[in-house]
């Protein structure tokens, strides 16, 4: 057309870069219009009545309360945070922190589409899942005391009643703020993945990818870098799926919708330091032994 021929490699990058996106899109869209529509018949009061008493047992109860949230971890923090200030202990607010990015049905329904429609990925996802929040949420239930929020959090929001109307004007701006902030991040995350698959030698991608040990540390550290949303994270993980182990991709998968560049920024916002790095230092570790045992 324009007599410039693009470097071949370029051209499968866009390739991989293109099927990674139109693969991931519908199941972003219709996260963010059920996590919409949820969130105008679920009220946090709500959940705070129906949750247990007992320290181990409200843990385990908001570690499947996920299932009913399509939530994808970017707008997760807001939530807990609002939990925990209607009564909800903060283990239990973490551990459904921890799991609703992935044992929803959007996300666990994407994950088996991108493994070629099996079932073995999304099952060992959601396990991880669950056994990492149950472990994280019991040690904080048991180790941190005090109050969980940063000093600057203040809890007197202004509940107006808002009118049925408004609340569904409110989810549709909602709605579309979230596709586009988190179209951002999946049109970077899906360059990002394109871009090393076409130009990291894929016998440097296969030595890593054997390991063990590294592979899992270099899947880890990439779903932080990349900071996807856990509707698309699945097609990302399964385009490695030549070159890296099961429990790498198992790794990637689980860790990312729990730790991420922007979930970690939310949570430093909201909670203290020391929280934080109790619950990031908690989930690197389960995540890591889990991945060994695949």
């Amino acid at each position: 057309m324009f007599g410039i021929s693009l470097p071949q490699s370029f051209l499968q990058m866009n390739t991989i870069f293109i099927s990674i996106l139109i693969e991931a899109l519908p199941f972003v869209t219709l996260g963010v219009l059920i996590s919409g529509i949820i969130q105008i018949f679920v009220t946090e009061e709500m959940i705070a009545k129906i949750m247990p008493k007992n320290k181990v047992l409200a843990v385990i109860f908001a570690s499947f309360l996920g299932i009913l949230f399509p939530s994808c971890e970017c707008g997760i923090v807001p939530i807990v945070s609002r939990l925990v200030a209607k009564g909800v202990p903060i283990s239990a607010g973490i551990a459904f922190m921890l799991t609703a990015p992935i044992i929803n049905p959007v996300v666990l329904f994407a994950t088996y589409i991108a493994f070629g429609s099996d079932w073995k990925m999304p099952i060992f996802r959601s396990i991880g899942a669950l056994v990492v929040a149950f472990a994280v949420g019991i040690l904080i239930a048991y180790r941190y005391k005090g109050n969980p929020f940063k000093e600057s959090h203040h809890h007197h929001h202004h509940e107006e009643k808002t009118t049925v109307m408004r609340k569904i004007w409110q989810t549709l701006e909602h709605a579309v703020e979230e596709f586009f902030s988190m179209g951002k991040y999946l049109v970077i995350g899906s360059l990002i993945a394109a871009a090393v698959q076409t130009y990291v030698k894929t016998t440097t991608l296969v030595a890593i990818g054997q390991g063990p040990v590294s592979s899992s540390l270099v899947m880890m550290t990439l779903s932080f870098i990349l900071s996807l949303c856990s509707e698309a994270d699945a097609f990302i993980a399964s385009s490695f799926r030549t070159t890296f182990s099961t429990g790498s991709l198992l790794a990637f998968l689980v860790f990312g919708p729990m730790v991420d560049i922007k979930n970690l920024m939310m949570m430093l916002a909201t909670f203290k330091k020391r929280l934080v790095f109790m619950i990031v230092s908690a989930v690197f570790a389960v995540v890591f032994v889990y991945s060994l045992l695949f």
